[in-house]
């Protein structure tokens, strides 16, 4: 069973979640002995494609030359295209905003299943069966796909990046679309320099409204930046305009999925914790040892987050220093 994987880039470079797509990938088309196609559309230079070799990819297809701002039509239009060019039975996608943009089209265009926000490698591939977080992340559920064809959303940091070591053959491919026939256009670029973006960040150092003051986000910006990570908050913070609104994190704001997540003075909303629950480790502190983000969390502090993140910085920054 051959897999194509659609890789994002970024002013013309992968992330780690390009790197997890393909490793994932390469565990799909492992099961059946297939090979693994990578897809990168926009300009990217030789040896940044040719990187993906080293985590699965046996060949990359490569399209320049189209705008990297977001077409929905034009990249469901590509993207079937190199399944036809590839003549792969399952296509992998991120379960991001992208992926959740272009998956149902391409599904209604390639007759094909869908299975969203995956978490594992299929537990059988005749048919496909893979697995998937329900009810806000409370249970899983398995999906079964009974179509000729699947594609795959891959929940963020849910599948570990390997290196295989190897390499790719780079392919530059002309998919046969009419570029010019793109519906969105590019009026202006605003980007945010100087600061780890929540959704790339392996820390996530986040507050609620135990803080009491937007005046008091000091303590929970210098752990940040102790531990290399970013900051997010809940979404009354973010109402109240203590924070800026893409540091909301939630069911209806970010849904992130770091290695570590901690929590200050956030009670654990059910829509709160359906943004985090993916997180690797929860850490969490509260004064109420009965608020619901400690039913989630793995360790747990019942304290006011104002005393406990000095004292907190000032152990890592001992810990950091031996």
């Amino acid at each position: 069973m051959s897999v194509l994987v659609y890789n994002e880039n970024w002013d013309g470079k992968f992330k780690k979640l390009s790197y997890e797509l393909v490793s994932y990938a390469k565990a799909v088309a492992g099961m059946t002995g297939g090979t693994v196609t990578a897809l990168s559309i926009g300009n990217v230079d030789q040896d940044e494609l040719s990187s993906l070799g080293a985590y699965g990819a046996n060949s990359v297809l490569s399209v320049a030359g189209v705008s990297e701002g977001l077409d929905n039509q034009l990249y469901t239009q590509i993207i079937a295209a190199a399944m036809e060019k590839s003549g792969a039975k399952v296509l992998v996608l991120a379960n991001n905003n992208t992926g959740k943009a272009i998956a149902p089209r391409l599904s209604v265009k390639l007759k094909a299943g869908l299975a969203s926000g995956v978490t594992a490698v299929p537990e059988s591939v005749d048919p496909l069966v893979v697995s998937k977080k329900v009810f806000s992340g409370k249970a899983y559920g398995k999906v079964k796909v009974l179509s000729g064809s699947a594609i795959l959303t891959l929940a963020q940091n849910s599948y570990e990046i390997n290196e295989t070591g190897g390499s790719a053959a780079v392919e530059a491919f002309e998919p046969g679309v009419d570029a010019s026939s793109a519906l969105t256009t590019i009026k202006d670029v605003q980007k945010q320099e100087g600061k780890l973006l929540l959704t790339d960040a392996d820390v996530v150092i986040s507050g609620g409204r135990g803080m009491k003051s937007g005046d008091n986000w000091a303590p929970i910006e210098e752990l940040a930046a102790v531990l290399e990570g970013a900051t997010a908050c809940s979404r009354p913070v973010s109402d109240e305009g203590w924070r800026p609104h893409e540091e909301h994190t939630g069911q209806t704001g970010k849904i992130i999925a770091p290695n570590l997540y901690m929590a200050f003075g956030i009670s654990g909303a059910i829509q709160h914790l359906a943004g985090v629950n993916s997180s690797k480790c929860i850490v969490a502190v509260n004064t109420d040892k009965d608020a619901p983000i400690f039913e989630s969390a793995d360790y747990g502090i019942v304290g006011d987050a104002l005393k406990v993140l000095p004292e907190l910085i000032s152990e890592i920054k001992a810990a950091k220093a031996q």
